[in-house]
């Protein structure tokens, strides 16, 4: 049996990491798992927060376990966060799964050329999105050092208040809307 593998694509919104999800899918063999699909299609053209949370914490259920039946996943949330990846890579090793990320950068003119160009072309399958909130959305961006892009940097210890992992990712990706 193959090690599967988890991938995680990391950026901000239209900078690529559907695209990469989509060929690392038929390329790896993986499943994908794209949180906007899956809130657009409960929620059409709502995108509440805490739905949001919920949907990525219900994927990733699946993801994990798949893994532990041997497929490769993919992973496509945006994981700003380094705590967020810090989880997901913590929770690939506890299933002896190899984890790779993708991180996905552009300027802030292509990926402002790259939303409009969505809302026009498929507005379907995308929210509007201001400048100011591309601004916000990036100042919350932790992009990901060289340690953690090609596996050398360990995962560390998990943020004050939790004990592990495991429970980290319980808080931040609660089983249902409260």
């Amino acid at each position: 049996m193959r090690r599967p593998t988890l991938f995680l694509t990391v950026g901000l919104p239209c900078t690529g990491k559907t695209t990469a999800a989509r060929r690392i899918e038929i390329e790896q063999e993986a499943l994908r798992l794209t949180k906007d699909e899956w809130v657009k299609a409960l929620y059409g053209d709502d995108n509440p927060t805490s739905a949001g949370d919920v949907i990525e914490g219900r994927l990733i259920r699946i993801g994990l376990r798949a893994l532990e039946l041997g497929n490769n996943v993919v992973i496509d949330f945006g994981l700003w966060s380094r705590d967020e990846r810090s989880a997901l890579r913590r929770a690939a090793a506890d299933r002896a799964a190899a984890v790779e990320l993708l991180y996905c950068e552009l300027t802030p003119a292509e990926q402002r050329k790259r939303v409009d160009q969505r809302q026009a072309d498929a507005p379907h399958t995308t929210w509007p999105m201001s400048d100011e909130e591309l601004t916000e959305w990036a100042a919350f961006m932790q992009i990901p050092t060289p340690g953690e892009l090609d596996g050398s940097e360990p995962v560390g210890d998990p943020p004050a208040g939790f004990a592990t992992w495991d429970e980290w990712r319980e808080h931040r990706w609660p089983p249902s809307v409260s």
